[in-house]
Parts: structure tokens; sequence; C-alpha cells
């Protein structure tokens, strides 16, 4: 019996590099995991309705230009009023050249930036404390909603009065338009805040400034940044109107400037500038915004 055993001995196992055919190659590469290669598909239909989508966002301004350019040469539209696209950007690209369009496109970055960063600041503070001491509300609240429905175009003259025809008020005008936005936006998200976590984080020690810093000012988050994106907007048409009136530089000037002396598809190339500087600052706001905001996700 123990000789039967002994002779019964077991077969040997495959080696996995045995020769180059089929058996070695299957065991050397086996074939990917069906998830993987599925992954692979999905991502790629991702990226792909992801331009679809960009695509279809956008084809209202690629039409807009096409009807643009269209119009005045069909003669549905006179070119002396409406130049065609070309022309305009063939303008832009001389006052680009020429410089005209840096110098007065810094200027007025430098206003704009100076008046809404003054805004957004100076009516985050004010918003805060109104929520949070009631004799700031009572002191404030009656300026908020005397100014808040009076057009901030019509505080230019006034401005200039006080404050000359320089930059300086041109600063003020898109302060006041800004202020007032971001001013109510604050206030709302600050009384939103949950009174229970004010009163948990007083009740455990912590000071009335620490919970404004900690607690009240992350909790509004979301409306100061709605606000401060209603600010973007109307720091651009009033910085257009500001410069219309007031001083020498800047690319509402350039515009007056261009459209007084009949030059149209120059100015037309100052209109189309003021737009994409909005629509870059508006894009370029709204990445950092959901960044800012991406806790909440």
């Amino acid at each position: 019996m123990i000789q039967i055993l002994r002779t019964r001995t077991p077969p040997p196992r495959p080696s996995p590099l045995k020769g180059k055919g089929e058996e070695g190659a299957s065991g050397l590469n086996p074939p990917p995991p069906e998830h993987l290669s599925k992954g692979r598909g999905s991502a790629g239909w991702g990226v792909y309705r992801r331009a679809l989508a960009t695509l279809f966002r956008y084809a209202p301004l690629l039409i807009l230009a096409l009807a643009w350019e269209a119009a005045p040469r069909l003669g549905l539209v006179s070119p002396a009023a409406l130049p065609p696209l070309s022309a305009v950007l063939r303008a832009w690209t001389s006052l680009l050249l020429d410089g005209d369009l840096a110098v007065n496109g810094a200027s007025s970055l430098v206003n704009l930036v100076g008046g809404l960063g003054a805004g957004v600041l100076v009516g985050t503070a004010i918003g805060i404390l109104m929520a949070w001491y009631a004799p700031v509300e009572i002191v404030v609240n009656p300026l908020i909603r005397c100014l808040y429905p009076m057009p901030k175009t019509a505080l230019i003259p006034v401005l200039i009065l006080w404050f000359g025809i320089g930059a300086g008020s041109k600063i003020a005008a898109i302060f006041i338009g800004c202020l007032l936005p971001v001013t109510i936006s604050a206030y709302n998200g600050a009384r939103g805040v949950e009174e229970t976590l004010v009163w948990s984080a007083l009740s455990a020690g912590a000071s009335r400034a620490r919970v404004l810093w900690d607690i009240v000012l992350p909790a509004c988050l979301p409306e100061i940044l709605a606000g401060t994106r209603t600010a973007l907007g109307l720091s651009f048409i009033l910085l257009v109107s500001s410069e219309f009136l007031i001083g020498h530089t800047g690319l509402g000037y350039l515009i007056s400037f261009l459209g007084e002396g009949g030059v149209y598809d120059a100015m037309f190339a100052g209109v189309l500038t003021v737009a994409a500087f909005g629509f870059l600052a508006d894009r370029l706001y709204l990445a950092a915004m959901r960044r800012l905001l991406a806790w909440r996700q």
C-alpha cells in the first residue's frame, strides 16, 4: 500500500513563463477588466457632452456675430450706422497696435478695481454690522432705503462737484453703486444665520467678535458673493457712464470721442472691448465663487 502511494506523484504545475504560445501570453497579459474599459468609454463620452454643452451655451453669440456681419453686407442695415463685424475687428486691431486701447483700458481697470473693491469691503462690513447691532441698523437702514432706488448715474454731477473731474469722482460713482447691493446681500445673509449656532457658541464662552468672524461671516458668504456679482455688473455700467462725462482717459471716453468724430467702426470696437471685459470678469468671478463655496457641496 505504501509503495502504491509513492508511485502516484502529483502532476507538475504549468509555469507562468511557459513558452511563447497562447497560454503564456494569456498568463502574462490578461485582458483588462470590464469596469476599466467601461470607465474609459464613459470618460470620453463625458468630455464630448461637456464640449457639446459649451457649444450650445455660446451658440447665440456665434449667431449674433454672423447676423452682425451679414446685415450690413446684405443692405439690411446701413454700414454707416452698423459697420460689419470684420471692419470692427480691423479697427480693434488698429487701436490695439496704436496703444490707445491699452492705455485707456488700464485707466478704466484701475477705476473699476478701486471702486468695486472699496464697495465690496465697506458694504460687507456695513451689512453684517446692521444685522448684528441694532443701533447701526437704526441709523443706516433709512439711508439705504433712500439711495437704493435712485439711479446712480444721477449722482455723477454731484460727485464731479465734490471730487473734481479726475479719477476720484469715477471711483466714487462706482463705489456708491456697488456699495448698496453688497450691503443688502450681507445684511440678509447675516440675518439668516441660525440662532441656534450663535447662542451655542456664545454659551460655550466665545466672544461676540469671535462668533461674528467664525460663524456669521462664513454662513452669509454665499449671499455676499451673490451681491458682489450684481455689483460687478453695475460697476461696468457706472464706469462707462462716468467716463462719458468725466476726464480724458478710459474706455468710456474713447467710445465717446470716436463716436463724436464719426469713426464708428472704432467706436464699436471700444464697445466690444467693454463687453468682452465684462464677460471675462463675470466668468472668472463665477469660477472663483465655485471654489470658495466648494465646502457646501
